[in-house]
C-alpha cells in the first residue's frame, strides 16, 4: 500500500504528531504560523490534543483523520492543529478547562474549535464518523461549526469570551484559608471512607483508576494514627488490582485504568507515571506490613521499567500503547490453545487459577487474572507465584510484535522514576535500581544546566527533553511540574547517596521555582512569567494523573526547610497549605498528594543523621535499620566523612574513626546519639512525647 504524502508533521519530534504525519489532514503543530493563518484567512481553528498511548485517540484517527472526505472538510473549514497533551500540559489544561465547562466532562481526544483569537466555543472529546453513542457524527459537526462560525460569528465570540471569564474565575477563586490540624486528616480519610468500594476496593463505579496519591495518604494516615481501617482500604485496593488484568500478570507494570469495577478489564496502555508511583506505593505498603506480595509486585513493576521503558541514552520513557497493528491489548491477550502448548502438562492449575477458558474474558481471548481465593494466593505468593510458569509464557511473548513506545523523556515523569528507584534501590538492597536513578538523574543535570555563570537552572532554554525528544530542538518549554518532581527526585537521590550535588540541584531548582512561576496569591502558575501567552495562565493545584506541581513542590519546600535550615520555604509552604485547607477536606480524592504534605507539616518530623565512611560495616547497619521501615516523616541525612557536605544539621556532630553514629531528633528535641543498630531501633520503638 503506498505511503501517503507527509504533511507538516513529520517534522515534529513528537512520536503523537508524526503518527499523524502522513493523514490527508492539513495538520500544523501549535505555531505561530498557523495562528497568524487563522487570522489573515479569518478561520476558526480546529485544535485536536491527544497523546501516544491514547486508543481512543487511535479510533479518531482511523475514522476521522485518514478518511479523504473528512479531511478535506476538515482543511477546508478550518486551520487545524495537533497538539500532543504530553508535550503542551499548558494548552491542554487551559483547553480541557473550557471543554469541561461546556460539556460536563473531560478527555481525549479532546476536539475544540477555537476563534482565531485562540477563544475556544465549542468542543468535546471523541466524535464518531457517523451519528454513535448519542453523540453526533464528526463530519455533521464540522459542518455545523463552520456554518455557525460564518453566520453567528457575534453570538460565538461572547460564548468563547464568557467561558474565559469562568476559567479566570475559577482560577482567582479564593476559599477561606484555615489552620492545618489533625482535624483537616480526619474529615478526609471520612470523605474517602464514605466513597471507598469495600468489595474491590478503590473509590466509585467503573470505570476505576489507581489512585496511588490517595492511598499514599491513607497509608500515611494509619502509620500515623495506628488505626487499621485505613490500611485495610489500601490493602484491599492493591490485593485486587495486583491479581486483577489491570495489571500485567506476564511482564509486571500497570495499565493505565479499569473499564470495570472489579479491576479485570483494562485500557492497556502503560505510562512510566503510573508505574513509577504504583511502584513507590507497593514499596511502601511492604515495609509497613512486610507481606511478600507487595515486594514482589514493586519489584516487577520496576524491573518491567528497566526492562521495556529505559531510554539509549538514559532517562525513562513516557508510554507504551494500547494497540498493536490496531488491535487493542492484542500483545498481553492469550487463548486457551496457547497457553496449553506452552505449559503443557502445568497448564490446568495456570488456567484454573488465572481464568483461561476456551471462551474467554475478553473479546473471546483471555486477559490473565486471578481466580482463585485469597488463601490460594497467599499461598502461591509463598511459592515463587507461578514464577517459572509466567517466565515461560514472558519468554514467548517477547517474540511477539511489540506496542509502540513513546520515547519521549520527560523531565517531571523521570522525576518520578528517580524518587521510586532511589527508595527502592535502598530500601531493597538493590544497586542496579540506585544506579539507574543516579544515571536518569545525571541526564536530567546535564540537559538542565544553563551555564557555568549562573547559579540557578533556566530549565525552558536548556531542557528540550522536558517536552521534545531532540535535545537540540528549538523553543523547549517547561513547566511547574517539571522543576518540583525533579527537585523531589533530587532529594531522594540525596537521602539514599548523600551526595551533595543532588541537594544543591533541588536547591536550585526551587531558585528557579521561586523567580519565574511564583504566583502572588500563593503557590506557583503552571507556566514561567516569561511562556507564550495564552488565553488564560493555568494553575493546577488538584492532582490529576500525575500530582499537581505544587502539591510536590508543597512538600519539597517543607523538607528543604529541614535540610537546609531556611524556614521561608516552610512559611511558603504553610501558606499554600492554609490557602487549600477547605479544599483537602471537602475533596480528598483530588488533594491525596497535598495531603500527604499536610502530614508532613503537622508531623512530628524526624531528622536522622549517620555519620561513618561507606566502607565501614556499621555505617550500613545503621542505614539498614533506617530503611527497613514505613517512616514517611523521616529525613535521613547521610554524611561520608570523605564528602563535603556542609548542612546545618552537621553542625558539632561527629564520629570516632571505624564506629559510625546516628543522631535521631524529633520536632528540635534529640535523642543520645547511638552506634548500635538495636539501639537505634529502640529509639524508632519508642518516640518522643
Amino acid at each position: 500500500m503506498p505511503v501517503r504524502p507527509a504533511n507538516r508533521l513529520i517534522n515534529e519530534t513528537s512520536p503523537y504528531l508524526r503518527q499523524h504525519s502522513h493523514n490527508p489532514v492539513d495538520w500544523y503543530p501549535w505555531c505561530e504560523e498557523a495562528l497568524q493563518r487563522a487570522k489573515v484567512e479569518n478561520k476558526p481553528i480546529l485544535l485536536s490534543i491527544g497523546y501516544s498511548a491514547c486508543h481512543w485517540c487511535h479510533v479518531m484517527e482511523k475514522e476521522s483523520f485518514e478518511d479523504k472526505t473528512t479531511a478535506q472538510l476538515m482543511s477546508q473549514h478550518f486551520v487545524c492543529i495537533k497538539v500532543d497533551r504530553e508535550e503542551r500540559p499548558d494548552l491542554d489544561a487551559v483547553y480541557m478547562a473550557a471543554v469541561q465547562m461546556m460539556t460536563g466532562r473531560g478527555g481525549w481526544p479532546m476536539t475544540v474549535f477555537l476563534t482565531p483569537d485562540r477563544i475556544p466555543f465549542y468542543g468535546g472529546t471523541y466524535f464518531p464518523p457517523e451519528d454513535r453513542y448519542g453523540m453526533p457524527g464528526f463530519q455533521k459537526v464540522l459542518l455545523a461549526v463552520s456554518e455557525a462560525f460564518q453566520n453567528r460569528r457575534a453570538e460565538i465570540e461572547q460564548q468563547g469570551k464568557a467561558i474565559v471569564e469562568e476559567i479566570d474565575r475559577r482560577l482567582d477563586q479564593q476559599m477561606p484559608p484555615g489552620l492545618i490540624t489533625d482535624d483537616i486528616l480526619d474529615e478526609a480519610f471520612s470523605a474517602l471512607h464514605k466513597g471507598f468500594d469495600a468489595r474491590y476496593g478503590g473509590f466509585g463505579d467503573a470505570p476505576k483508576f489507581p489512585q496511588p496519591m490517595v492511598l499514599e495518604f491513607l497509608l500515611r494516615y494509619s502509620h500515623r494514627t495506628g488505626r487499621s481501617s485505613p490500611l485495610e482500604m489500601v490493602e484491599i485496593t492493591l490485593q485486587k488490582m495486583a491479581y486483577g488484568g489491570i495489571y500485567d500478570q506476564i511482564g509486571g507494570g500497570f495499565h493505565r485504568y479499569s473499564v470495570d469495577e472489579h479491576w479485570l478489564a483494562p485500557h492497556f496502555e502503560k505510562m512510566l507515571y503510573d508505574n513509577a508511583q504504583m511502584a513507590s506505593l507497593y514499596l511502601h505498603v511492604f515495609l509497613m506490613t512486610g507481606k511478600p506480595l507487595y515486594r514482589r509486585i514493586s519489584v516487577e513493576t520496576l524491573d518491567y521499567l528497566l526492562r521495556e521503558m529505559q531510554h539509549p541514552e538514559s532517562g525513562f520513557c513516557s508510554s507504551q500503547d494500547a494497540d498493536t497493528d490496531g488491535e487493542e491489548g492484542r500483545y498481553f491477550l492469550w487463548t486457551s490453545t496457547e497457553i496449553k502448548a506452552i505449559l503443557e502438562d502445568r497448564s490446568a492449575d495456570f488456567c484454573r487459577y488465572f481464568d483461561v477458558s476456551e471462551s474467554g474474558n475478553f473479546e473471546g481471548e483471555n486477559i490473565l487474572h486471578w481466580s482463585g481465593t485469597e488463601t490460594s494466593a497467599e499461598n502461591h505468593e509463598m511459592n515463587g507465584f507461578f514464577s517459572e510458569d509466567r517466565r515461560q509464557l514472558a519468554d514467548v511473548r517477547e517474540g511477539r510484535v511489540k506496542p509502540n513506545r513513546d520515547d519521549k523523556v520527560l523531565a517531571s515523569w523521570n522525576g518520578l522514576m528517580i524518587s521510586a528507584l532511589a527508595e527502592a534501590g535502598v530500601a531493597l538492597n538493590r544497586t542496579d535500581y540506585l544506579e539507574a536513578a543516579i544515571k536518569t538523574g545525571n541526564r536530567l543535570l546535564k540537559t538542565m544546566a544553563i551555564s557555568v555563570e549562573k547559579d540557578w537552572y533556566r530549565i525552558p532554554h536548556t531542557l528540550p527533553t522536558l517536552s521534545r525528544r531532540n535535545e537540540n530542538a528549538e523553543n523547549p518549554v517547561s513547566f511547574l511540574e517539571d522543576y518540583a518532581l525533579a527537585a523531589d527526585g533530587f532529594l531522594r537521590l540525596f537521602e539514599a547517596t548523600g551526595d551533595p550535588q543532588w541537594l544543591d540541584a533541588a536547591v536550585k531548582l526551587v531558585k528557579t521555582m521561586n523567580r519565574f512561576y511564583t504566583d502572588p496569591q500563593g503557590g506557583y502558575f503552571t507556566t514561567a512569567e516569561d511562556a507564550e501567552v495564552l488565553i488564560s495562565r493555568p494553575k493546577e493545584t488538584m492532582d490529576n494523573a500525575v500530582p499537581s506541581g505544587n502539591s510536590v513542590a508543597c512538600e519539597v519546600l517543607l523538607r528543604l526547610a529541614v535540610l537546609t535550615g531556611d524556614h521561608t520555604y516552610e512559611s511558603s509552604a504553610a501558606a499554600y497549605l492554609r490557602s487549600l485547607r477547605l479544599a483537602m477536606s471537602r475533596y480528598p480524592t483530588a488533594f491525596g498528594r497535598l495531603l500527604c504534605a499536610a502530614d508532613r507539616f503537622i508531623g512530628p518530623i524526624q531528622e536522622l543523621v549517620i555519620i561513618g565512611n561507606r566502607e565501614w560495616p556499621s555505617t550500613d547497619e545503621l542505614l539498614q535499620v533506617a530503611r527497613s521501615q514505613y517512616r514517611p516523616n523521616l529525613m535521613i541525612v547521610y554524611w561520608d566523612k570523605k564528602v563535603s557536605l556542609d548542612i546545618p544539621l552537621l553542625e558539632g556532630r561527629d564520629c570516632n574513626e571505624g564506629e559510625a553514629v546516628a543522631f535521631l531528633c524529633e520536632n528540635g528535641l534529640c535523642r543520645m546519639p547511638t552506634s548500635d543498630p538495636q539501639g537505634l531501633k529502640d529509639l524508632f520503638s519508642n518516640p518522643l512525647k
